[in-house]
């Protein structure tokens, strides 16, 4: 599967040997990157991260022998790649694995100046973290309109693979839209065959402007190697994303509550539509701003603020980028008549128990995000059950977190909807004052 062969890496290159080549042939300047990577390059920076890990004796987890020993740490270290995007105030963007769960972020810059970096905020969906360096002289690499990214442009890579200094790689985009890989939350990559290799994450990928593309994040690697696969989130994402994390320290990130599918050529024979693109709306979740904005099963979304939706893949970069608060437009065919709808993103929308399954009726359900921890960092959050309710004799109390259903994670309140329609009596896994426990629906 794709998944066993996706590793995460930094993806970058470095100024290769041009200075060893003629500037001129039979009069004719050949052509060089060397004056754009001087000007783009210092905007790359080395990141290295510290942990300190205690021993995995299970005797020492135990507060009562720790009182007594002197429990072991060891200190562990990493590195990857960042690319400063505002120089002014110091902000570096680069990948959250590269400084998921550090004590402490070490920044160099390409002139070899050392900074201790703060960690600003990070975003695990779309795998990206912003830090802060006190720092002057520093050299900023301008953002590009991902948008405008066509498959065939030449792409350069930089970054600090294998721990060596900053490298450059260079490649075409090789397609866009790259989604389904199983790495993050949310999936729009530009894949590219610029050579990019471990400890390339959270590096630059950029056009022949030295305009930023793309941060690097992981690779196709079957062998362990770099095969000519590798995947940038787009700069469109990585603004947006990083503009939320340095204004609120955090993404507050809005659902707009759609499952949506490809409009393909037999689906918009059925529906009787001359449209050749854009998404079919599949499901709508109960409760949610797409509900209250009046979309209906059936619709074809074609447009998002006046931005085209031609497939799956530009519907999830939409999504991936609604911050509460965010007004949008909608464009959609219904019934071979346009409709245009405007979408609130409102932040903690409750939904009614009864609206998933009448067995929940009394109960008041909300998304659920919590700590850093993989067993309990997002689900289903039942704020209020009401005495007497079909939701309080099927066991639910307030504060449980429903964190599956038959045995499948339940990330939101649209997840918990699906799999209450599998099976009759579905089973709920719920995290309850510290413990687990399974209830199941009769």
């Amino acid at each position: 599967m794709i998944r066993n062969v996706l590793a995460v890496v930094c993806l970058v290159m470095s100024t290769g040997s041009w200075a060893a080549l003629p500037t001129e042939v039979g009069g004719v300047a050949v052509p060089s990157l060397a004056p754009m990577l001087e000007e783009t390059s210092p905007g790359v920076v080395n990141i290295a991260t510290y942990a300190r890990v205690r021993s995995s004796n299970s005797l020492l987890q135990d507060p009562f022998f720790r009182r007594f020993f002197n429990v072991p740490q060891t200190r562990t270290q990493s590195a990857g790649s960042g690319v400063i995007i505002d120089a002014g105030l110091g902000f570096v963007v680069t990948n959250h694995h590269v400084v998921h769960r550090a004590d402490e972020i070490q920044v160099t810059l390409a002139d070899g100046r050392e900074y201790s970096a703060l960690l600003v905020g990070v975003d695990p969906q779309v795998d990206l973290a912003v830090l802060r360096i006190d720092a002057d002289r520093l050299v900023d690499v301008p953002f590009a309109n991902s948008r405008d990214v066509r498959v065939g442009d030449f792409v350069v890579a930089i970054g600090n693979p294998f721990g060596l200094d900053q490298t450059v790689t260079s490649g075409i985009v090789s397609a866009l839209g790259r989604s389904g890989l199983g790495i993050e939350g949310y999936e729009d990559f530009i894949q590219t065959d610029a050579s990019i290799n471990r400890g390339n994450s959270g590096g630059a990928l950029v056009d022949l402007r030295g305009r930023l593309v793309g941060i690097n994040t992981a690779i196709v690697a079957p062998s362990g190697g770099n095969v000519g696969i590798g995947f940038a989130i787009p700069s469109n994402m990585v603004r947006a994303i990083a503009d939320e994390i340095i204004r609120h320290g955090e993404v507050r990130r809005g659902r707009i509550g759609l499952d949506v599918t490809p409009l393909t050529r037999d689906l918009a024979e059925a529906f009787g539509t001359a449209a050749e693109s854009g998404v079919v709306v599949v499901e709508v979740e109960p409760g949610s701003v797409a509900e209250l904005a009046g979309v209906q099963l059936g619709d074809i979304l074609l447009a998002i603020d006046g931005r085209p939706v031609r497939g799956v893949s530009d519907y999830t970069g939409e999504t991936a980028v609604a911050m509460v608060g965010d007004r949008l437009d909608l464009e959609i065919l219904r019934d071979n008549e346009d409709v245009s709808l405007v979408l609130q993103i409102t932040d903690n929308r409750m939904v009614a128990g009864d609206r998933l399954d009448d067995r929940l009726t009394g109960a008041e359900l909300m998304d659920f995000r919590g700590e850093d921890d993989p067993l309990t960092s997002e689900g289903v959050f039942v704020s209020q059950v009401s005495p007497g309710t079909p939701a309080e004799r099927q066991g639910l109390q307030a504060g449980d977190v429903i964190v599956a259903a038959n045995g499948h994670r339940t990330t939101d309140v649209g997840t918990l909807s699906k799999r209450l329609r599998d099976r009759a009596r579905p089973t709920l896994r719920v995290y309850r004052a510290g413990r687990f426990g399974n209830l199941t629906l009769r």
